[in-house]
């Protein structure tokens, strides 16, 4: 019998789903909180409450909260295109506070909200980013990174002053299946087996199964402290490594030119303004450029050690984004 109801908000998302997949195979009851207009053609057949509503709408939230003991809010606009955007800040960041004053009023038992690993410094392989390394990212003036930095230190000061009963994790960069947009961390899996990527960036990042988080996040409702933020990751890979894995997972041609970062901003740049000209998305940002051009490893090993993290080899996350494509007819098979 289920015994407790978890809403969960961006439930169609590329991890909401996942973790809704990993929820059914527990006790809880599931409540879905879905964008008003949102297809939920995958959520049909699933033991899953829909609740429409806006996020950015407190009496939608409220409503959307009844008869609920934890919240994991997943939901948040991730788009780095265009770098400024109110609504971005309106949802990732007034979003968070409508669930928040939200969930206060309803006695939320537990509040897992789903941060970034870039709301903390970065660092080297040798000497990686963690929980306790300052945020850095304000160098690249992102709205996406800005805000979701601001929703975890909201969260953080309702958790000092009035005992909110809040975790946060902090995943990093997430292959697998069920990427239900095309805007997902996927599409570099999909744009190197379409042969859309020249070269490669001195740059890096850590990597981790989308299935890892989901179980990650699920075992922060018992594990988890109170006022914790946990990065959840697992390998720190340079482009060229992460591209080299795709490569061999996939069964194509890994790019063979490294790009030197003059270069790689430079077209980044060019990009840009064309973009605002036209009016469409670049392929690449001059903010991206610079992103790629950095190393943003992180360590995991709090997750691991307190909230049981799983550390699937990211082979299989590929195997698993790339099967996903054939299923939904986005890659065709032979």
């Amino acid at each position: 019998m289920k015994y407790k109801t978890i809403l969960l908000t961006g439930a169609t998302g590329f991890l909401g789903f996942n973790i809704i997949k990993e929820l059914l195979n527990t006790e809880y009851k599931i409540k879905g909180f879905v964008e008003n207009g949102k297809d939920t053609n995958i959520l049909d057949h699933l033991d899953v409450e829909i609740i429409y509503g806006d996020i950015q709408n407190l009496d939608d939230v409220q409503n959307a909260l009844n008869d609920c003991n934890i919240v994991i809010h997943t939901a948040a606009i991730t788009d780095i295109w265009p770098k400024r955007s109110s609504l971005v800040w309106n949802v990732n960041y007034t979003g968070t506070k409508n669930l928040i004053i939200a969930a206060k009023k309803a006695g939320i038992e537990k509040f897992i909200h789903i941060g970034s690993a870039s709301s903390f410094g970065f660092g080297t392989k040798n000497n990686p980013g963690n929980e306790t390394i300052s945020y850095n990212g304000n160098k690249y003036k992102l709205d996406y990174w800005n805000s979701k930095k601001k929703a975890q230190d909201l969260i953080l000061n309702e958790v000092q002053k009035n005992n909110f009963p809040a975790i946060i994790v902090n995943p990093t960069f997430m292959f697998g299946s069920y990427s239900t947009n095309n805007k997902s961390s996927n599409d570099m899996i999909l744009a190197l087996y379409n042969n859309k990527i020249p070269g490669y960036t001195n740059g890096g990042r850590n990597f981790i199964h989308v299935k890892d988080v989901a179980i990650g996040i699920i075992n922060a409702i018992t594990k988890g402290r109170i006022g914790e933020c946990y990065i959840m990751g697992n390998e720190n890979l340079s482009f060229k490594e992460i591209f080299l894995k795709i490569a061999n997972q996939t069964n194509t041609k890994p790019p063979r030119y490294k790009l030197p970062d003059c270069i790689v901003k430079m077209i980044g740049f060019s990009q840009s303004v064309i973009s605002r000209i036209l009016k469409e998305k670049p392929s690449i940002s001059y903010t991206m450029a610079k992103i790629s051009c950095d190393e943003h490893y992180f360590s995991s090993k709090k997750a691991i050690e307190e909230l049981n993290l799983p550390q699937t080899p990211i082979e299989y996350a590929i195997t698993d984004a790339l099967n996903w494509f054939k299923e939904s007819n986005i890659i065709k098979q032979n």
